[in-house]
């Protein structure tokens, strides 16, 4: 079989769940990973395919027809530059979640003192404490997250991107915090049970819904604590960076209103997203 063949197939078999454009580069993205060549080096590739590739493409092509998402297919996601590896039992990372770092590291680049502890609750993947780490390497970085297997994945990358970062597997909600920080970071699950039907029935599916839905009725559960565990656990002038549900913009921000600052910023679809916390 040829590769032109393989690419005739994800045309035929995934028309009407995806658009021809999507089509393409889902087939480009399992080029590259099956057999190690690039979109240009494709057009030249007239080489039979072996029956193991072949099965590989098949095999993920099936999978793509049940709507699973591509990076839980090859096993890993792109995420700020840097590739991680992801399961079904991590979230795969979001731009949304890109914009959240992209203004933590500028805000923290302000900061005299760059010898700071940053806690990071609800980690996946990893990916957020390893970004940071690689930006700020003399940081002590703590990541908590409740699903043992994430925490397993988020080791793996860290040890991948070596990042030294003290992993906890807890559930914060019942955690009791032992010391300050200068920093505290999280992409929580915040959506809301009454929101269920709303979210797409692949993202139900596929991805793990202990990270994407309020674990009891309040959304708003996760803030609820941080805002609590700030007031002892957070240093004067230290900072929150907070990823939020874009309904519920001004019920979060009204939890922080204490705090010596507390903006709402809109993400890059126009929808609120973040909250930046100063104590």
């Amino acid at each position: 079989m040829l590769i032109a063949e393989i690419k005739s197939n994800f045309h035929r078999d995934l028309n009407g769940l995806y658009t021809a454009s999507e089509i393409e580069t889902l087939f480009v993205i399992f080029v590259e990973e099956f057999l190690k060549i690039n979109r240009v080096q494709l057009r030249n590739w007239n080489e039979p395919l072996n029956d193991a590739v072949i099965l590989k493409f098949q095999n993920a092509l099936s999978a793509l027809k049940t709507g699973k998402p591509y990076q839980q297919i090859i096993g890993k996601a792109q995420f700020f530059g840097e590739v991680f590896k992801v399961n079904e039992h991590t979230l795969i990372p979001r731009p949304e979640t890109e914009e959240l770092l992209e203004m933590a590291i500028r805000e923290i680049k302000k900061l005299k003192n760059k010898n700071i502890q940053i806690l990071d609750i609800g980690t996946g993947s990893g990916v957020i404490p390893i970004i940071l780490k690689k930006y700020f390497p003399s940081a002590e970085i703590t990541s908590m997250d409740i699903c043992p297997e994430a925490i397993a994945i988020a080791k793996d990358n860290a040890q991948t991107h070596q990042s030294e970062i003290h992993f906890i597997q807890e559930d914060y909600l019942h955690t009791t915090l032992s010391k300050k920080y200068d920093i505290i970071i999280s992409n929580p699950p915040y959506i809301g049970k009454d929101e269920n039907n709303e979210i797409e029935d692949t993202v139900k599916k596929f991805e793990p819904n202990i990270a994407l839905f309020s674990p009891t009725e309040d959304p708003l559960i996760f803030y609820r604590k941080i805002a609590m565990d700030a007031e002892n656990h957070l240093i004067n002038g230290g900072m929150i960076f907070l990823e939020i549900n874009q309904k519920l913009g001004q019920e979060t921000l009204a939890l922080y209103h204490h705090f010596s600052s507390a903006q709402l910023i809109k993400d890059l679809s126009g929808n609120d997203r973040i909250l930046f916390i100063t104590k």
